[in-house]
């Protein structure tokens, strides 16, 4: 038995070890220190530390002036309490289901499920066997097939092909996926919009690639501008970038908008001339809130239909361009986010390139099971005449119809502040508004704590209402050095919406009032 002082030196010893720790910040892979994710950041961190005070009731102990959270800082629809956007009934129902078939032996239990329900988990088990057991590489064959014919009657008929369809573990990782297959060195370039989602800087830094930014246009809601995007092209080639691929979000993130028809057409006949592989992020293809004015057209349909082209020129780009597009089950109406469920169908690739991707795929084993059947439930919702059919048209419509609302309203408000600009709400989750003419004293003492005027404004606002949203710089949008105006991204969740356009409102005005 070791005495008191001899545990005391051994202790000691211990203490005084001369072991230095392998994974340190100059020792692990240099890429990871250059990765940032603007809307998990520094301001999503404090939210949380508020939320944790509120929590254990020491609100006013810690002098918070506001009662909750508001995180309008990332796309969550489902995030307790929040937001608190209710799940699809039919989607748990088959969920369940599939997660315990021994309820469908149950009759008494069984006669709680609509009839559909039945079906479509016996279907999708009579694929996979267990929701616990590794599906085909590329996912289960079933969803894969639903896929196709969910693409196909989209895109107005045109064909489809199951294998050249792959689940994901949400979009984000069907991008780094691909990504990975993409680039084979540090002078490989890849084009990302401005404003962009910070997964695609974040993915491109973990890569060692070059981001190649072209400028979205704020004055034309944000549509690309494709001879600067041109210009952009030439310029990164004749500096030794190999320029080999271009990010298109549509509908637009951070933006909120949606592009035309003949912006994508251009996009596509610029990937064909300058000889760019078309990423094409539409995860929020559902999310379109005008869609008389500005409907969703898919980047593979537009492709496609250059094959109807009187022009032989222009029917070859139908099968020249190469296009990967990506969609999710975390966002439309149903914010199935934690399921991580997503899919990509590679278009025009090469077949020994696909080879590699598909082997890239099977290196991962496959995606989350329970993720795939959420994708198979996004194609293939319950049909009119079908027993799930009326809730699930009802579920969907009321989910729609309250993001819309709150996009136009919140907009409307923004609008209504001094020194605030904001575009319409035309699609997917978010808005971003501009600020302008802020007091020189905010942009003084912005400048004093070492803070760009966009994160300053964005800490203000978190401390004083509880709002937690993104600056414009996270997404590669800086603030203007001349004229101090600058951008954030809010989503459009909130569930109290009221009371984040009073919060807001309240808290603008007393800022230029404050700093004046």
């Amino acid at each position: 038995m070791a005495t008191a002082s001899s545990s005391s030196s051994a202790s000691g010893s211990r203490n005084q070890s001369s072991y230095q720790k392998v994974l340190q910040t100059n020792t692990i892979n240099p890429h990871v220190l250059n990765v940032e994710y603007a809307v998990r950041g520094a301001l999503s961190n404090k939210a949380d530390e508020f939320a944790d005070i509120l929590a254990h009731g020491k609100a006013k102990e810690q002098g918070l002036p506001f009662d909750s959270i508001i995180s309008a800082n990332i796309g969550n629809p489902q995030q307790q309490p929040f937001l608190a956007q209710k799940p699809l009934t039919f989607w748990r129902q088959v969920a369940a289901l599939t997660e315990l078939p021994s309820l469908m032996q149950d009759e008494v239990v069984r006669s709680h499920f609509p009839r559909d329900a039945v079906e479509r988990a016996q279907q999708i088990l009579d694929d996979v066997g267990s929701v616990g057991a590794y599906s085909h590489s590329k996912g289960a064959a079933i969803v894969r097939k639903h896929i196709k014919e969910y693409i196909e009657e989209r895109d107005g008929g045109h064909h489809s092909d199951a294998e050249h369809i792959y689940l994901t573990a949400g979009a984000s990782g069907g991008v780094g996926q691909v990504m990975s297959v993409l680039i084979s060195g540090p002078k490989d370039g890849v084009m990302i919009p401005i404003p962009q989602y910070p997964l695609y800087s974040a993915t491109l830094s973990l890569y060692d690639a070059t981001p190649v930014p072209y400028h979205l246009d704020a004055e034309k809601d944000w549509a690309v501008d494709v001879e600067g995007m041109a210009r952009a092209v030439d310029e990164a080639r004749s500096n030794g970038t190999d320029v080999r691929s271009c990010v298109i979000i549509n509908p637009g993130n951070p933006t909120g908008s949606t592009l035309t028809l003949e912006n994508i057409q251009g996009i596509i006949r610029l990937a064909h001339e300058k000889r760019l592989v078309l990423l094409a992020d539409e995860v929020y293809q559902a999310n379109i809130f005008q869609p008389k004015e500005r409907p969703f057209h898919s980047f593979k349909k537009v492709l496609k239909d250059f094959s109807k082209s009187s022009d032989p020129a222009e029917r070859a780009i139908a099968d020249d361009v190469e296009l990967v597009s990506f969609h999710s089950i975390s966002k439309g109406v149903s914010g199935e986010c934690g399921r991580r469920g997503g899919y990509f169908e590679l278009c025009n690739i090469d077949p020994d390139v696909e080879a590699q991707i598909y082997k890239m795929a099977s290196v991962n084993l496959c995606a989350s099971l329970q993720g795939q059947v959420g994708v198979d439930l996004l194609v293939k919702p319950p049909k009119e005449g079908d027993e799930s059919y009326p809730l699930y048209r009802d579920e969907v419509q009321a989910i729609y119809d309250t993001l819309k609302s709150r996009s136009e309203k919140m907009r409307d408000a923004f609008a209504n502040l001094p020194g605030v600009s904001c575009g319409e709400a035309q699609g997917a989750l978010y808005l971003f508004p501009e600020v302008s003419d802020l007091p020189q004293k905010a942009l003084k003492d912005a400048e004093k704590k070492g803070q760009k005027i966009d994160l300053w404004y964005c800490f203000q606002l978190l401390e004083a209402t509880g709002i937690c949203c993104v600056p414009g710089s996270g997404f590669g949008k800086q603030p203007n050095d001349k004229t101090g105006s600058f951008w954030f991204r809010t989503t459009i969740l909130a569930k109290e919406t009221d009371e984040f356009v009073e919060r807001f409102g309240r808290f603008h005005r007393e800022l230029l009032d404050k700093w004046a």
